[in-house]
């Protein structure tokens, strides 16, 4: 029998460590290659841990609520064979600068709520001069000071503040107030909430405050406007019922509506290339690469928003592979941190859930957003060369919020108009 380390994986390039959330398995239990062995959050996302290779999980090396860094061991696996020398994949450099992670991360990540034209300082309780990323982030979307993360007793190595410590403290945090990050050391204070005998008090996951804080900021940053066109997609549904039989016998899965949205949103991108931006401060960025993300509903209630990057490169067929590789791993809670990030533009299909329409929020630093409704049959009036005529047709109504910093009524409402013609004018004779 033979000993190999299971180390932590690299879950991104901007990702360095992360912190255990909870082990799947016990030791002493038989293991799968690619089995699922422990869940990891890092600052973008929650994610499984596979095993890399099969036997048993002999000894588990790090607890839960431990934040480690990316190369370094966290599990022992007995396997089958002769003894072999233990090895990771990652490369030397990049195991150095795993490792230094702890040394030389830099204090004034956390962005603080107080004036930031002042240095920040170790005081007591300082955890050493190290807080995490992980920590860094709860920090920042929580509102908490540096003077405050600074107060927070820590439970993990050399009392450093993990995960649970922080969750805790803003659990337990004075209600009724927060820490205003965006505008200073302000304070803002809410009406307190008056709470009955027959009230069921629930406590928002990690997740639900990441998005909470994430939509209150990306309204306080952007002016959001929003133009709405209603399309006639009957060409485009008699295609797609017409293929997604032939389709599904030949890929195994669903052909739906999303990949037909993102592939007018693509062209129309190319169309108007000032829609595929950013901005920082007074700079407009323009992106190369177009890649889109799009709003996934999980079993828990909340959104998550994996990314297709170079959603411009792929096919209709592929686009449809992609759409429902990414919406099924976030289902499963299997996506990869750098699936969440780097997008240009995002799409939500409000239609999925009978709604006609929607006012979606931008993700920043993008600077828009469409939502696509339900397709409903209406009557309508349809002109031939013999004269006007009523028909039954298929309707969608196109939302588009977009950050009027940089974004005008013109140029907003000329990229949704320019998405439903793309939809409209859709080519019928192709095949996927």
């Amino acid at each position: 029998m033979a000993i190999v380390e299971m180390v932590m994986p690299k879950m991104g390039e901007s990702v360095m460590e992360g912190t255990v959330l909870s082990w799947l398995k016990k030791e002493g239990e038989t293991i799968e290659q690619d089995e699922s062995v422990l869940e990891v959050a890092t600052d973008k996302v929650d994610t499984e841990v596979p095993a890399t290779h099969g036997g048993v999980l002999k000894e588990i090396l790090v607890k839960e609520g431990d934040v480690v860094p990316v190369g370094n061991p966290i599990a022992k696996i007995e396997i089958e064979g002769e003894e072999v020398e233990e090895t990771n994949d990652f490369p030397e450099k990049e195991q150095e600068i795993a490792a230094s992670q702890e040394e030389k991360k830099p204090i004034t990540e956390v962005k603080s709520t107080v004036d930031n034209s002042k240095d920040f300082t170790l005081g007591k309780g300082s955890n050493n001069g190290f807080f995490s990323p992980l920590v860094n982030t709860i920090a920042k979307e929580e509102g908490i000071s540096i003077e405050e993360l600074n107060q927070i007793p820590g439970t993990g190595k050399d009392n450093r503040v993990t995960k649970k410590d922080i969750l805790s403290y803003v659990a337990n945090r004075s209600k009724g107030s927060f820490q205003n990050n965006a505008m200073g050391s302000a304070t803002t204070q809410f009406p307190s909430v008056s709470i009955s005998g027959g009230d069921e008090v629930i406590e928002m996951d990690r997740m639900r405050k990441m998005i909470a804080q994430r939509m209150v900021d990306s309204k306080r940053t952007s002016p959001h406007v929003t133009s709405f066109v209603e399309a006639d997609l009957t060409k485009l549904v008699s295609w797609r019922n017409k293929i997604k039989n032939g389709f599904k016998s030949k890929q195994g899965q669903s052909f739906t509506f999303t990949p037909l949205f993102i592939h007018a949103i693509v062209k129309a991108l190319q169309d108007f290339p000032m829609m595929n931006i950013s901005v920082d401060g007074d700079r407009i960025i323009k992106k190369k690469n177009i890649n889109v993300g799009m709003a996934v509903a999980l079993p828990s209630g909340n959104l998550i928003v994996p990314v297709i990057h170079n959603a411009d490169l792929l096919s209709l067929s592929g686009l449809a592979i992609k759409v429902n590789e990414l919406a099924s791993r976030a289902r499963e809670n299997k996506l990869k941190p750098d699936e969440l990030s780097g997008g240009t533009y995002t799409i939500s299909n409000v239609g999925t859930f009978g709604n006609v329409l929607g006012t979606p929020i931008i993700m920043q630093p993008q600077v828009g957003i469409m939502a696509f409704g339900a397709i409903k049959k209406k009557p309508a009036v349809i002109e031939t060369s013999q004269g006007d005529m009523i028909g039954i047709r298929q309707f969608m109504f196109l939302s588009h919020s977009y950050d009027h910093r940089v974004v005008d009524g013109a140029l907003g409402g000329m990229f949704v108009r320019r998405v439903a013609d793309y939809l409209e004018d859709f080519d019928d004779a192709q095949t996927v």
